[in-house]
Parts: structure tokens; C-alpha cells; sequence
């Protein structure tokens, strides 16, 4: 009988290879952020920060977006806004609503990662070639929505 282990090892599952990339990408990500300046970060903040618009994003659509639910996107706001990320402003829009607002400190952060994930995906693109390469990504994301999706039905 073959172990999980071993299934794991050699046949991995969509949830072991996605957890997997995941855990990679974040740890080249936060270690370069840290080496760049903002060590102050943790992984569970790129719930957010990913999400996160130079003109400000709604909580809730930062939890939408993220797929975290609504008080840990809330717990997670209130951590940025104490290490000087993000801001909350009314939203102009609508009185009753709060905007989530980058800061400068935020700002640089946000340029600062989409700096290191650019270098991420030209290292994974020049290794398979680029048509391959967007091509993987369309093929993930399609299957990244249709997994969110089948989520979301089963909860209806």
C-alpha cells in the first residue's frame, strides 16, 4: 500500500501542488521584502496586500477578493494599520463605508512586490518559455475559478 507520503511525493494532488506553490511564493516574497526594508511583515498579510489599490479597496471586497473571511480581514487591517501600511478613510462614495488606503510606507511595499513577483514570473517564463507560461497561468486561473466557484455553490 502506497502512503500519503509516498502519493505525495510522487503523484501530488491539486491541493499539495497549489500549497506547495504557494508556500515557495511567499517565502521568496516576504524574505526579499524583508531584505528590501519590510521585515515587519508576515505571509498572512499578503491576504490583503495583494488586493490592496493605491486609491483603497473596501474591507469586504478585500475579503471577497482574498477568499478570507470578514473578521480576518478585519484582524489583518487592524495589524497593517499598526505597522504604518494602510489607513482607513471614508470612502467618497458612500458615508457609511471605510476605504482600506496604502499609506507611503504602503505605497512602497506595493511597488516593492510587484517588483520581486515580476521577477518571479520573467524566471518562471524564460525557464518553460513564455507561450507556456501564460498558458499555465490561464489554465491555473480557470481551474482556480472553477474551484472557488464549486466553493461558493456548495455554500448556497
Amino acid at each position: 500500500m502506497v502512503t500519503r507520503a509516498e502519493r505525495n511525493a510522487s503523484n501530488p494532488d491539486l491541493g499539495v501542488l497549489s500549497g506547495r506553490l504557494l508556500f515557495a511564493v511567499q517565502r521568496e516574497l516576504f524574505q526579499t521584502l524583508a531584505d528590501m526594508g519590510f521585515g515587519d511583515l508576515k505571509h498572512r498579510h499578503g491576504a490583503v496586500l495583494a488586493y490592496l489599490d493605491p486609491d483603497g479597496v473596501r474591507a469586504t471586497d478585500l475579503a471577497h477578493l482574498s477568499g478570507q473571511h470578514k473578521q480576518i480581514v478585519g484582524t489583518l487591517i487592524d495589524e497593517l494599520e499598526a505597522l504604518g501600511y494602510v489607513e482607513r478613510r471614508p470612502d467618497p462614495r458612500d458615508r457609511r463605508a471605510k476605504l482600506v488606503c496604502p499609506t507611503e510606507r504602503g505605497l512602497a511595499q506595493m511597488r516593492a512586490a510587484d517588483q520581486v513577483m515580476a521577477a518571479i514570473q520573467d524566471r518562471h517564463a524564460a525557464r518553460l518559455g513564455k507561450g507556456e507560461y501564460t498558458r499555465f497561468k490561464r489554465v491555473l486561473a480557470d481551474i482556480t475559478e472553477h474551484q472557488r466557484l464549486a466553493v461558493q455553490s456548495s455554500k448556497d
